[in-house]
């Protein structure tokens, strides 16, 4: 062979596009704040399996979403663009292929550059039946519990009690069995007069795994990995716990027979110090329900216990998916990806629920666990990363991950330098979108919020983590505000076409 040729030859090979790709097990958790073992976000979050992955891979600690709210935040993640850049700014906007029906979600880009892309559960969050978007998606988004619309059946006699100050119906299940919701006896605070029962609840089911949604989507994952690819895969895996209603298999409750739920931090004068606008984003009920009808009816130990008590038993689902994999074929080539679509307020600021600007409802767990056969040019395993990053850079670098160059428009950056490297130096923020007009900077040092009515608040991390002082009028903070403002309109800027 002449040594021209042997060069050429050999050249190809190393090149990213012949290289064995790896493939991508990404998991999605809905609603889950930091309230698990690695980020240490409560005291009692008990989530091993989630927290040995941590252990293999990079841990973002200052991960944020690109929009509290599922629809965007999703949308977000597999577009990758901003909500500024879709349009899709809340759960009510329609769907981004309306308005850009060419977009191409991340599993496409993958699907077109050799990749089988499947996935089951609660993941885009927009229906797209085209060619690669998900090849033999499961959906089972009616399936968080025995309890749905699929299978339940409401006691007409019953509804009447809908808006009251103390709501019951009975609702029976395919099985026979009968239970009387809301379990934890309250009246709902954001849809009083419909008949889809008071979502905003917690506590017990007398059920076992198999039978919640989340468990049947794990066994779904499961026999795809054992059935094995032809190909490179990309797995999207969707799970719906934490999400309310907070049920869950009882066993996950026991532990707090003779431990009492902890409250999460509070201060009782926490709204005092914002505008109008900041007030309102706190106290309505828009994703969930008010913090003044919780401590009412005294749920609020309760209701810590079923948010830890969900996570926990989530942990578990996804604790068979990685043993799953693990003895598997595909074990040492496999990217996996863990991140929650945002946080969710425990009545931190009175507040229930997302759609905030705060770091309760912004920052999310990420979790990055490179290939084992790449894990040499990578930090070491158990990295942690500290620097301020978005779920919107997940595109881009799963995208350099797997050797791809990616011809759109991208409004996020690849983390692989931070993979590579977490304490690498450069300016970085995150930025998340709450609504047209309202936008929250987060820096490694600051949160800065601004309103659509240009009020502001801005909270120093270092000194606050928890928020509790808003310095916008303080005039030693005059600078920062100000760079912190100018900065964020900088990066917006860079979102727009």
């Amino acid at each position: 062979m002449k040594k021209s040729t042997l060069l050429i030859l050999l050249l190809a090979l190393a090149s990213p596009a012949c290289a064995a790709r790896p493939n991508i097990l990404m998991i999605a958790v809905d609603d889950m704040n930091d309230w698990i073992g690695c980020l240490g976000g409560h005291p009692q979050a008990h989530t091993p399996h989630i927290d040995r992955l941590a252990a293999r891979g990079m841990l973002f600690t200052n991960a944020h979403c690109a929009a509290p709210a599922c629809h965007p935040s999703r949308t977000a993640v597999f577009s990758g663009r901003m909500p500024s850049a879709t349009g899709v700014w809340s759960n009510d906007s329609s769907s981004i292929l309306k308005e850009h029906p060419d977009t191409v979600f991340l599993p496409m880009e993958l699907q077109q550059a050799g990749y089988q892309t499947l996935g089951a559960g609660k993941l885009l969050g927009t229906d797209d039946n085209r060619p690669g978007a998900f090849e033999g998606h499961l959906k089972l988004e009616q399936r968080w519990s025995p309890f749905t619309k699929e299978d339940v059946a409401y006691t007409a006699e019953e509804l009447p009690s809908k808006g009251t100050s103390s709501p019951r119906h009975l609702v029976t299940d395919s099985k026979g069995r009968t239970v009387v919701l809301p379990l934890n006896g309250m009246p709902s605070d954001r849809k009083p007069d419909t008949e889809d029962g008071e979502s905003f609840d917690w506590g017990p089911l007398d059920i076992d795994d198999a039978e919640m949604g989340d468990t049947q989507i794990t066994d779904w994952a499961i026999g795809k990995i054992r059935q094995g690819f032809e190909k490179p895969f990309f797995m999207g895996i969707g799970y719906y716990r934490p999400h309310i209603p907070l049920w869950a298999p009882a066993k996950y409750f026991e532990r707090f027979k003779n431990e009492q739920g902890v409250l999460p931090p509070y201060k009782v004068d926490d709204l005092n110090d914002l505008g109008e606008a900041g007030k309102k984003w706190a106290l309505e009920p828009v994703t969930a329900g008010s913090h003044a009808t919780v401590v009412e009816y005294d749920q609020w130990d309760e209701a810590v216990e079923a948010y830890l008590a969900c996570i926990t038993f989530v942990d578990t689902q996804i604790g068979r998916l990685l043993d799953t994999l693990d003895s598997s074929e595909y074990a040492d080539n496999t990217v996996v990806v863990l991140w929650s679509d945002h946080g969710w307020h425990l009545g931190e600021k009175d507040h229930w629920g997302k759609w905030t600007g705060w770091e309760r409802s912004t920052r999310v767990p990420l979790v990055i666990a490179p290939s084992r056969n790449s894990a040499t040019g990578f930090a070491p395993a158990g990295s942690t990363c500290s620097q301020p990053v978005g779920l919107i850079d997940l595109y881009p670098t799963l995208a350099e991950l797997c050797g791809i160059t990616v011809a759109k428009k991208l409004d996020g950056t690849s983390l692989v330098p931070q993979l590579q490297h977490p304490g690498a130096s450069g300016l970085r923020a995150a930025v998340t979108q709450f609504g047209d007009g309202n936008s929250s900077i987060r820096t490694d040092h600051w949160r800065y919020i601004r309103y659509a009515d240009d009020s502001d608040e801005l909270y120093n991390h270092i000194s606050d983590p928890h928020e509790w002082h808003n310095l916008t009028d303080n005039n030693l903070y005059k600078g920062d505000k100000n760079d912190l403002r100018k900065l964020l309109g900088s990066i917006e800027a860079s979102y727009r076409d």
